[in-house]
């Protein structure tokens, strides 16, 4: 299954700071991500507090493939 969210930019310390929907083709900040996995709109992600902001993750499964790099 091919991944439906891919990390586009990380920050020095590796932090996801930018990500591409390849369904909507549309392109997210960190924060546009969270609040639009906290509206529901991305169901195979939650939202994990690291280090003190809220960082978006893809739900646990089997597949390593899906996961955000």
């Amino acid at each position: 299954m091919a991944k439906s969210v891919v990390v586009t930019l990380e920050s020095d310390s590796g932090r996801n700071q930018r990500f591409h929907d390849n369904k909507s083709r549309k392109n997210m900040t960190r924060a546009d991500f969270v609040e639009q996995i906290g509206q529901g709109k991305f169901p195979d992600y939650h939202i994990r507090k690291i280090n003190g902001l809220n960082t978006p993750v893809s739900n646990p499964d089997r597949s390593e493939s899906n996961n955000l790099d």
